[in-house]
């Protein structure tokens, strides 16, 4: 009866990490996307605004295909809304909700959705933010007869692309 020790004591398991905490580099290169956006957007448009007047064009020659004009949308997309800039941030700040809201619940695990939600976050964001600080939206990429835009326009544009194009092809690699 000497020899016998007593039974080594039974830790309770660690407790495990919250679901969050895993995915906070995906959060991270998701908000990290949309910064990127919006700075890469508000720095492209101070460089217009410094550079060129309402108007004026780079280069100034008009046969280019592809050229920079300064000018300024207070409508929504192809010059829709003109005008309603209080309707279009009260519409700007829900599109991000819903965008930030979409990323979340339920969370998109993909990486392509995940840097597609980023560019829309972003993008929604940059021309927001123009709208709120000067009423209007400066636009400067012009190409053939299209609309001209800018960088957050064309961030959306390429993501939404993207997120159709995922999902299309989801469907198509479902298993009948």
């Amino acid at each position: 009866m000497d020899d016998l020790q007593p039974a080594p004591a039974i830790s309770a398991p660690a407790p495990a990490p919250p679901v969050r905490a895993g995915r906070w580099r995906n959060d991270l290169i998701f908000f990290l996307i949309a910064a990127g956006i919006v700075a890469l957007d508000q720095f492209t448009k101070w460089l217009v605004r410094s550079n060129l007047a309402i108007g004026e064009t780079w280069p100034d020659r008009g046969t280019d295909f592809i050229r920079i004009i300064h000018v300024t949308n207070s409508g929504a997309a192809f010059g829709i809304l003109q005008g309603q800039t209080p309707f279009l941030i009260v519409t700007s700040l829900l599109g991000l909700a819903a965008i930030v809201l979409y990323y979340i619940y339920p969370p998109m695990d993909h990486g392509l959705i995940r840097v597609a939600l980023g560019m829309q976050l972003g993008g929604a964001a940059g021309n927001l933010i123009d709208r709120v600080r000067m009423g209007e939206v400066t636009d400067f990429i012009d190409v053939g007869t299209f609309p001209t835009f800018n960088v957050a326009d064309s961030s959306i544009t390429v993501s939404i692309a993207a997120v159709l194009i995922f999902f299309l092809y989801q469907e198509t690699d479902r298993p009948k």
